[in-house]
C-alpha cells in the first residue's frame, strides 16, 4: 500500500515540484529527502527525487529510483508520468509514450500528461495519435481557442484537410464576441484557414474567403500576395495585374512580383520589347530600383542586351558597387553575353583610364572596373588567372588599403593552388579592417584550407566571447558555427588527426539533432502565440532538415574517414599499411606520438578551463549553483571516436541520413556502396549502385563499383543465400 502524506508533508511535496520547475534542484532534493525520512516508501516523492537527480546528471541512479517508485506504487499517475519524462529526456520516445498512456489510464483528466503525450506524438510524427490526443484535450477544455487550432493542425498534418477546415469553422460559429481588429491570434487563424482551403485546391472559395473574412487581417503583405496568386490561378488576368502592380509599388525589388505581373499580362516570354517595357516602366517610376534594371539582362539578346548591359554596368561602376560582378555572373552561362560584358568592362576601363576618381574615391570608376575584370578572369567560366592577377595588382596599386581588392587576390592564389599565399593574403585583407566579422571569418576559412587550425581558431577568437569556458572553440560550438566546424574537421583530416576530424563531424551531426529536439519548445509556444502558419512551415522544414548541404558535406566526410579507418584496420590485420608495404616500427611510433600530442592538448584545454573557472566571480557562481549542469565532454579530442573497433558500424549513423534525405546525390550513393560492399550487404550495395547508375551512368566510380560487385558475387561461397546470388547475377546478365 502506498503511504499517505500528512498535510504538512503534502505541502512540502508541492514545494518539491515547484523547486523542480524553477530548476532549484538542491532545494528540491533536500525537501524530497525530508519527506522520505518519515515516509521512505512514498512513490510520488521517490519519482520527483528521481527526476531531480536526472536533471543533476545522475541518470542511472534516477532510472533505478524511478523503477523502485513504480514497484512501490504501480497505480500512481505521477510515478508513470515521471517515468515517461525520464525516457523522453533520453530520447526513448516509444517507451515514453507507453508510460504517458499508462499514466493517462490512471488519471484521464490530467491536462499536463495529455499535453506531454500530444507534444511527443507530433515530435515523432505520429499524426493519428496526435489527432486523438488533441481531440481529448479539446473535449476537456472546449473554451480555449488554441485547442481548436491545435486539432485543426493535427488534421492538416495527418492529411485530413476537410476535417481541419471544419474544426476552424465550428469554432468561428461558436464565437459570441466579435474579435478586435488588432487580435493577432484571430488574424493568424483566419489566414491559416485560408491556406487550408487553398491547399484543398478550391482556389475560388479561398479567394472569396480572403476578400471577405481576411480583409482586416494584420499581415497585409501575406493577404496581398495570396490574392494576387489566387487571381492568377483563376485566370482573372486584369485583376491579377492590378494586384501584382500594388505589390511592386510596395517592393519594386522583388523578382517574383515582376514574374507574376508578366504572367497576368499574358506577355510572351520571347517578346523582348514588351517584357522590357514593363521593367522600363518601373525603372522610370523607381530610379533607385536595381531589379528593374538588372532583370531584363536575363532575357535580352544581341544589341538590346549590349545597350542595357552597358547602361547597367556603367552606372554600377561609376557608383563603385562591389557586388556588380556577383549580380552578373549568372549570365556567363551564355557565351555571347559573357563576351559582351567583358568587352563593355574593358571599354569602360579604357575610357576612364587616367581620369580622376569620383570624389577622390579609388573604389569607383577605374578601381571598380579593375576589380570587376579581376573577378571576371578569376571566375570558373572565364578563368585566366594570370590576367586576373594583373588586374587585381593594378587595383591594389590604385588603393592599397581596399579590403575587397586584397580578398580577390587571395581568391586568385586559392585557384592557383597556393593555399599558403592565399591564407597570407586574406589575413592581410583582414588586418585592413579588424572590426569586420565577415573578413575575419574569411581569413579563418583560408587558414583552415591551409591546415592552420590553431591560427584559424585564434583568428575566430577575436570575435568570440572571451569569458566562455573552453575558449573560442567552445563558443563556436555553442553558436553552432557549422562552416567553421566543417572546415576545421576537413583540415584535421588532411593533417591525419582522425580523432579531431571525427569529433568535428560528429559535432555537426549532434547540432542537427539539437535542431530536431528544439521543436519541443515550439509545439506549445507557437499555439500560445498564435503563430500557426509559421509553425506548420517549421514542421515541414524539420522533416527534411538533413538535406541541408552542411549536413551532407560533414556526413560524407565522416563516412569516407570511417572507410579509410576500416581499410587501415584490414591492412594492419594483414600485416601491411594499405599500400601493400609491410608495417614497420616507424608507423607505430608516429601513432604513439600523435596520441601523446592529443593528450597534451586535452590536458592544456582542461587547465585553461580550470583557470578561467577559478577567476570567475564567486558570487556569480553561487547564483547559478542550482541550474542544470552543463554536460562535460569526456572526449574533447575524439580519441574514443578514433579508437572504434567497428568503423563501418559507426559510419552507418551518417550514411543512413545521407541515403534517406539526399538520395539524388551521386556521391552519397557511391559512399553507400563502399560501406555496404565491405559489410557484405550485397543487395543494399546493389541498390546504391542502381541509384548511382540512374543518376549518372558515365561516372567512373559507377563502372568501378559495378566490376567490384561482380567480383564479389563470383567469390560468394555456398553458405551465402541462393536468392542473393540469383538477384545479383540477374543484374549482371542484364
Amino acid at each position: 500500500m502506498p503511504q499517505t502524506l500528512s498535510t504538512r508533508e503534502a505541502n512540502l511535496f508541492r514545494t518539491v515540484i515547484r523547486h523542480y520547475e524553477d530548476k532549484q534542484y538542491k532545494r528540491g532534493l533536500k525537501a524530497a529527502e525530508q519527506i522520505l525520512k518519515k515516509n521512505p516508501r512514498h512513490g510520488d516523492t521517490m519519482s520527483m527525487k528521481a527526476l531531480i537527480m536526472n536533471s543533476q546528471g545522475k541518470t542511472e541512479e534516477a532510472f533505478a529510483l524511478a523503477k523502485e517508485a513504480l514497484t512501490v506504487d504501480m497505480k500512481s499517475h505521477i510515478c508513470w508520468h515521471v517515468y515517461g519524462i525520464l525516457y523522453r529526456q533520453h530520447k526513448n520516445f516509444d517507451e515514453a509514450i507507453k508510460a504517458y498512456k499508462f499514466a493517462l489510464k490512471l488519471e484521464p483528466e490530467s491536462q499536463q500528461i495529455q499535453r506531454d503525450l500530444a507534444v511527443l506524438q507530433v515530435q515523432i510524427r505520429d499524426y493519428q495519435g496526435y489527432v486523438q490526443s488533441r481531440f481529448a484535450m479539446l473535449k476537456a477544455k472546449p473554451h480555449l481557442r488554441q485547442n481548436w487550432t491545435a486539432l485543426a493542425i493535427a488534421y492538416q498534418l495527418e492529411g485530413s484537410l476537410e476535417q481541419a477546415e471544419n474544426i476552424l469553422t465550428t469554432y468561428e460559429k461558436s464565437m459570441t464576441n466579435v474579435p478586435l481588429k488588432t487580435d493577432q491570434e484571430h488574424s493568424e487563424a483566419l489566414l491559416y484557414k485560408n491556406t487550408i482551403i487553398a491547399e484543398r485546391g478550391d482556389i475560388k472559395r479561398a479567394l472569396e474567403h480572403l476578400e471577405s473574412d481576411c480583409k482586416n487581417c494584420l499581415d497585409r503583405l501575406a493577404v496581398m500576395e495570396m490574392r494576387a496568386r489566387y487571381l492568377g490561378q483563376l485566370n482573372r488576368k486584369e485583376e491579377a495585374a492590378k494586384a501584382w502592380r500594388a505589390l511592386l509599388d510596395r517592393n519594386p525589388e522583388h523578382p517574383e512580383y515582376y514574374k507574376g505581373l508578366i504572367e497576368a499580362l499574358d506577355i510572351d516570354e520571347k517578346d523582348e520589347a514588351a517584357l522590357k517595357a514593363i521593367y522600363d516602366e518601373y525603372a522610370a517610376k523607381y530610379p533607385r530600383s536595381d531589379a528593374a534594371k538588372r532583370l531584363p539582362l536575363n532575357f535580352l539578346s544581341g544589341d538590346s542586351f549590349k545597350a542595357a548591359a552597358k547602361s547597367y554596368l556603367t552606372n554600377m561602376l561609376d557608383r563603385g558597387v562591389p557586388s556588380v560582378f556577383a549580380n552578373l555572373k549568372h549570365l556567363y552561362s551564355d557565351v555571347a553575353k559573357k563576351e559582351a560584358i567583358l568587352a563593355l568592362a574593358e571599354e569602360y576601363l579604357k575610357e576612364h583610364k587616367g581620369s580622376e576618381q569620383a570624389n577622390g574615391d579609388s573604389s569607383k570608376g577605374v578601381g571598380a572596373a579593375l576589380y570587376f575584370l579581376a573577378q571576371h578572369y578569376n571566375y570558373h567560366l572565364s578563368r585566366d588567372l594570370a590576367k586576373a592577377m594583373e588586374y587585381v595588382e593594378q587595383a591594389i596599386e590604385l588603393d592599397p588599403k581596399n579590403v575587397d581588392f586584397h580578398m580577390t587576390k587571395a581568391r586568385i592564389f586559392k585557384h592557383q593552388g597556393d593555399t599558403s599565399k592565399a591564407s597570407e593574403t586574406m589575413d592581410r585583407a583582414r588586418s585592413l579592417d579588424t572590426k569586420d566579422r565577415y573578413i575575419n571569418s574569411k581569413a579563418a576559412k583560408y587558414q583552415l584550407r591551409n591546415n592552420e587550425n590553431e591560427k584559424a581558431l585564434e583568428t575566430m577568437g577575436l570575435f568570440t566571447r572571451a569569458e566562455t569556458v573552453g575558449g573560442p572553440l567552445a563558443d563556436l560550438t555553442d553558436m553552432q558555427c557549422m562552416w567553421f566546424l566543417t572546415e576545421d574537421g576537413e583540415a584535421w583530416q588532411r593533417r591525419g588527426n582522425t580523432g579531431l576530424a571525427l569529433k568535428r563531424f560528429t559535432t555537426i551531426h549532434n547540432i542537427f539533432d539539437i535542431w530536431q529536439e528544439d521543436q519541443f519548445d515550439f509545439h506549445s509556444f507557437s499555439l500560445r502565440k498564435g503563430q500557426i502558419r509559421a509553425y506548420v512551415d517549421m514542421i515541414r522544414w524539420e522533416d527534411s532538415i538533413r538535406e541541408h548541404p552542411f549536413y551532407f558535406r560533414a556526413a560524407l566526410d565522416a563516412v569516407k574517414l570511417y572507410l579509410d579507418m576500416f581499410e587501415k584496420q584490414q591492412a594492419s590485420a594483414n600485416g601491411t599499411n594499405g599500400t601493400g608495404e609491410a608495417i614497420n616500427g616507424e608507423d607505430a611510433a608516429e601513432k604513439k606520438k600523435a596520441a601523446k600530442k592529443a593528450r597534451k592538448e586535452a590536458q592544456k584545454a582542461e587547465r585553461e578551463a580550470a583557470e578561467k573557472a577559478a577567476k570567475q566571480d564567486p558570487n556569480k557562481a553561487t547564483a547559478k549553483k542550482d541550474e542544470e549542469p552543463k554536460k562535460k565532454d569526456d572526449d574533447p579530442n575524439g580519441l574514443k571516436l578514433a579508437a572504434t573497433t567497428d568503423p563501418l558500424g559507426d559510419a552507418m549513423k551518417f550514411l543512413n541520413n545521407i541515403l534517406q534525405f539526399s538520395p539524388k546525390n551521386i556521391e552519397g550513393q557511391i559512399a553507400g556502396f563502399d560501406v555496404y560492399i565491405r559489410r557484405k550487404k550485397y543487395l543494399l550495395a546493389l541498390r546504391c549502385l542502381n541509384a548511382a547508375q540512374a543518376l549518372n551512368p558515365e561516372h567512373p566510380r559507377v563502372k568501378e563499383q559495378f566490376a567490384e560487385l561482380q567480383k564479389a558475387v563470383e567469390s560468394l561461397d555456398d553458405a551465402q543465400s541462393a536468392k542473393v546470388k540469383e538477384v545479383l547475377k540477374a543484374k549482371f546478365s542484364s
